[in-house]
């Protein structure tokens, strides 16, 4: 058996078909389609019955809503094989980011409520919610300079992931340790070592490395990104804490224009 998880998008299409961003007083006042939270706790109680029911890995893709760690917490202690993660943007940006309709902030999951960001940074405290990561969805400009409702939905989020969580130590919602954690070697640890042994700087294994300054503050300029993608609602944001270089498999594959 590979004994890997099934990796799921839990979003129910019968009540999102047409659906802009999420449903709510927002939604309502801008005249956009809503995508209801209850979409995507629908399919995740769904697919916890059925991982439950098979005894097959389940790992629950992008989490939005209080109401799906709610689910997800109770099927861990029932022993269901269910691990979850959540995006740098569903835990920092509120359904608010799309006022003045930004096509930026269109992604999907939408995003949701400070309600719902209050019960996902729980999760991660309890190890509801395993790991994070960024979906990082990039497009070009023609995708997102258009009328809303044609808008690509994605956010590209791979440089701004960081800077963006740290957001969340600095006032004091989550340890450095914890966001570390969750985005190397408990991802790591839910793919095993089908894929080699990731997620760890011991000895004899690949040399992944980010080089982070958690001091320097930085303007979000999309001109400067090395990813293809521009599209993020953090255009023109200061942010606190940047990545200064990457190695990859031992290679020094991105360096910050300052390391000499």
């Amino acid at each position: 058996a590979f004994d890997l998880p099934i990796i799921d998008h839990c979003e129910d299409t019968t009540l999102t078909e047409g659906g802009q961003m999420n449903e709510g007083a927002i939604s309502t006042k801008l005249g956009l389609p809503g995508m209801p939270a209850v979409a995507e706790e629908i399919i995740v109680a769904r697919d916890l019955a059925l991982a439950r029911l098979t005894g097959a890995r389940l790992h629950i893709a992008h989490v939005t809503t209080g109401g799906s760690v709610d689910l997800i917490r109770h099927a861990k202690e029932k022993g269901i094989k269910v691990t979850a993660e959540v995006t740098p943007h569903h835990l920092t940006l509120t359904e608010e980011r799309v006022i003045g309709y930004d096509t930026n902030a269109k992604v999907n999951p939408p995003l949701r409520t400070k309600q719902d960001i209050h019960a996902l940074i729980q999760g991660l405290k309890e190890n509801v919610i395993d790991i994070i990561a960024t979906d990082h969805a990039p497009h070009s400009e023609v995708d997102k300079l258009c009328e809303f409702a044609l808008a690509t939905f994605g956010i590209s989020g791979f440089e701004t992931a960081l800077g963006s969580l740290m957001s969340l130590v600095y006032n004091g919602e989550l340890t450095l340790t914890t966001i570390i954690a969750k985005l190397t070697c408990e991802p790591a640890k839910i793919i095993g070592d089908k894929c080699g042994k990731l997620g760890t700087l011991a000895v004899e294994t690949p040399a992944d490395v980010t080089v982070f300054d958690p001091d320097v503050e930085w303007v979000v300029d999309t001109t400067a990104f090395a990813s293809k993608g521009k599209n993020t609602p953090l255009a023109g944001s200061t942010l606190k804490g940047k990545v200064m270089a990457t190695i990859s498999q031992g290679k020094l594959v991105y360096k910050e224009d300052s390391i000499k």
